[in-house]
């Protein structure tokens, strides 16, 4: 009997390409979304995309990873975030707000190639520093982000219910 880990091989590059989001994407962006986390948001996904798809594209970006199978292409993963500045004393940074792979696909390097460009994205806009927030029970996110070297930053998010 083998018991030894298999570790997950990481596909070619030329299978995959990250681009800037078009709007026929969103319809595979809204299902993805939907099918992570069993809520469908339209509307939701189709503001974002009016904001961050081709206004302000500087500073905003909206990023997917496509996969290529033959003529086929599909969109498994996406990534969006923004240049913030100023907000409670916080120099320019880049902000992730929003990150999926399509399940079916992780563990293929495409978490890893949307974060590195939207991080380039972000260096290209002269910023050094690049944030987002993840829910502390969301172990795959945490485990994801801090295996790309994201830790702990200087502010403590602080809420209030308002029941």
């Amino acid at each position: 009997m083998d018991h030894s880990t298999k570790t997950a091989e990481k596909p070619d590059a030329g299978r995959f390409a990250i681009r800037r989001a078009r709007a026929g994407d969103i319809a595979a962006v809204i299902a993805l979304d939907e099918r992570v986390t069993g809520i469908a948001k339209p509307g939701y996904w189709s503001d974002v995309f009016e904001r961050y798809g081709d206004r302000r594209p500087e500073e905003r970006f909206f990023l997917v990873a496509e996969s290529k199978a033959g003529r086929e292409t599909r969109v498994v993963g996406y990534i969006v975030g923004e240049v913030r500045a100023w907000e409670f004393g916080s120099a320019p940074c880049g902000w992730v707000f929003a990150f999926s792979v399509d399940p079916d696909t992780r563990l293929q390097g495409i978490g890893e190639r949307l974060l590195d460009a939207i991080s380039k994205e972000f260096q290209g806009a002269g910023i050094r520093t690049m944030r987002t927030m993840v829910p502390r029970e969301n172990s795959l996110h945490m485990a994801f982000f801090r295996s790309e070297g994201m830790m702990a930053g200087p502010y403590i998010q602080l809420e209030k219910d308002l029941d």
